[in-house]
């Protein structure tokens, strides 16, 4: 039981933390250009396998977003419904 909570508590965790990332990288992209900038560099590559999948979707459905990433309001959704699962099998 205790060793189910812990592993709830994790995967909560995580999704939070990739939720902050891609959240970090709108911000910072806005701000810094260069990605040779460490923190940006690093950013962009713990976020892009996970937005990269609905960029490709978005652009396979030929929906026209213009100047707007839409990209990162999907990975959210995805996070949620992958975290809500992860943790139905836990319980």
């Amino acid at each position: 039981m205790i060793d189910n909570y812990v592993l709830i508590r994790a995967v909560r965790m995580f999704i939070q933390v990739l939720k902050i990332l891609v959240i970090a990288r709108i911000f910072l992209s806005l701000i810094i250009r260069d990605l040779r900038n460490p923190l940006l560099n690093s950013i962009y590559r713990i976020t892009e396998p996970i937005l990269y999948p609905f960029r490709v979707l978005i652009s396979k459905l030929g929906v026209s977003t213009g100047m707007f990433d839409f990209s990162p309001l999907l990975a959210f959704l995805a996070l949620d419904i992958v975290g809500t699962f992860i943790i139905r099998l836990l319980i």
